[in-house]
């Protein structure tokens, strides 16, 4: 688990220095940093989306993960543990900064392929590369987000170190296909962060994280041979 470990701390110290930044910027810097984020990360969204092989399966898996993420209310509880954040640390967007990068930094082929590899082969290649994309990216949103993104370590490190503990179980199941679907899934989310971002529409994207689960569940059933 090197390679997750490794990943982990370099969002935590981008992330920090992203606070760092964030804190000596005036409110106009600030929005205007804040919007140009919002279209990086509709592109980011657009082109993981674009990725899927089948889109009656990430029309399903967003529709049925939502309602799942509704009835849970998922969202409200992220937000209330948000706000317990944010009267600890003031101006913070805690649960936004954490879904935003979670979801950015969880979704994606680098972050399934990498903990496998690194699991059945000690290779950590993929990770290292993920490591430096992630660490430019933190500063990137926690100058804007704040603290949240620097929590946002530990679900990486929780989501990339149960795949490669679990890689040798998990290898055998997981294809191509199921990896395009899992990114083209995230990448709607991600797009429903881009738009709050720009503050168009105040999206629940915490209620959609089931879609997460769901996508490759449908996945691995309708490709079943």
């Amino acid at each position: 688990m090197i390679g997750t470990i490794i990943n982990s701390i370099t969002i935590v110290f981008a992330s920090l220095i992203g606070i760092f930044i964030g804190d000596r910027l005036n409110n106009r810097i600030r929005l205007a940093l804040m919007q140009a984020l919002g279209l990086v990360v509709a592109i980011i969204g657009i082109d993981m989306a674009l990725k899927t092989q089948n889109i009656l399966i990430v029309i399903a898996s967003v529709l049925l993960g939502t309602a799942i993420g509704e009835v849970l209310g998922i969202e409200d509880w992220l937000n209330r543990v948000g706000s317990r954040f944010e009267r600890k640390f003031s101006k913070s967007k805690f649960a936004e900064g954490f879904v935003t990068s979670t979801l950015l930094f969880c979704v994606g082929s680098m972050a399934i392929v990498g903990p496998i590899q690194e699991g059945l082969t000690g290779d950590t290649s993929i990770l290292m590369a993920k490591s430096m994309l992630d660490g430019i990216s933190s500063i990137a949103l926690s100058s804007t987000l704040g603290i949240g993104v620097l929590f946002s370590s530990i679900a990486v490190f929780i989501y990339q170190g149960s795949i490669t503990i679990l890689s040798r179980f998990i290898e055998p199941f997981v294809n191509q296909t199921i990896v395009d679907e899992l990114t083209a899934t995230g990448g709607i989310l991600i797009m429903a962060i881009a738009i709050k971002l720009l503050n168009l529409k105040d999206l629940r994207a915490g209620n959609m994280l089931p879609a997460l689960f769901v996508a490759p569940i449908i996945t691995y059933f309708l490709t079943l041979q």
